[in-house]
């Protein structure tokens, strides 16, 4: 499957804004028995901007990944035409359709030479150290069902550009912490991590199987924990920025101390 070029032009204005936005630093990458197959691409998600910061690190590595995105996205006045012309992937989690959505994106997984990226917690981290959260099997029961490759990635930074704000945008009160967040960031030009681990070994497992989708999903959420403690090296426990907006109700089974 061909990259549509409406997302070839989004990701080359995609790393024009990164680049405005703060500096990124890229470490490790796709292996090369692995490139121009189908693969899962999973992250943890500490930010609003760390979708934008992984499209451009994926790019520096030399992949333009499509995203698992929720069906409200895809449904959206203007946003979600655009991004299902870009052949962005849809799954509807509290639908009770939500099998056939895997099922196609399992199929869309086996017949792609473009990667997949998807966010295994579901959503930002709330946890107070900013860790992952413990999230959910569908990545896991991805990888299982079309049997492809997982490459954890692990970002740092990103939540130092964008605040996490409200949970709903209906007017400028609600936009604007989102906007003079950014214009504070543009000045300080946070530094954006990302690291590509090695694959993540799932070999003895199998889709149906009881219990294995919980075992993968425990190894790739380790695995992406594994790659996050390098990058905040100096910010083991929480982190030096404080966003006064993001709550910090979560818990995280992976942190080092809890794993």
């Amino acid at each position: 499957m061909s990259t549509p070029l409406l997302w070839r032009v989004l990701t080359t204005v995609d790393r024009g804004f990164v680049g405005l936005s703060g500096r990124l630093r890229v470490t490790g990458g796709i292996p090369a028995h692995l490139e121009g197959r189908p693969l899962l691409l999973a992250s943890n998600h500490i930010g609003n901007l760390d979708p934008f910061v992984l499209i451009a690190a994926c790019h520096r590595i030399g992949v333009a990944p499509r995203f698992l995105l929720a069906g409200g996205l895809l449904d959206a006045p203007v946003m979600g035409p655009v991004l299902r012309a870009c052949g962005h992937l849809r799954v509807d989690r509290a639908s009770a359709s939500v099998g056939e959505a895997y099922h196609r994106a399992v199929e869309a997984l086996r017949h792609s030479g473009d990667p997949l990226a998807v966010y295994p917690e579901g959503g930002i981290s709330k946890d107070p150290g900013l860790w992952p959260e413990r999230g959910k099997t569908g990545a896991a029961r991805l990888a299982l069902g079309g049997r492809v490759p997982v490459v954890p990635v692990s970002q740092w930074g990103a939540h130092e550009a964008v605040c996490w704000g409200n949970p709903r945008v209906t007017g400028w009160d609600d936009l604007k912490p989102y906007l003079t967040s950014y214009l504070r960031g543009l000045r300080r030009r946070p530094t954006f991590r990302v690291h590509f681990g090695e694959p993540v070994d799932l070999s003895d497992l199998r889709d149906g199987r009881a219990g294995d989708a919980r075992r993968a999903h425990e190894r790739i959420m380790r695995a992406i924990t594994a790659g996050l403690v390098p990058l905040r090296a100096d910010e083991p426990d929480a982190p030096r920025f404080h966003d006064p907006t993001r709550p910090t109700t979560g818990s995280s089974p992976w942190r080092p101390e809890a794993a």
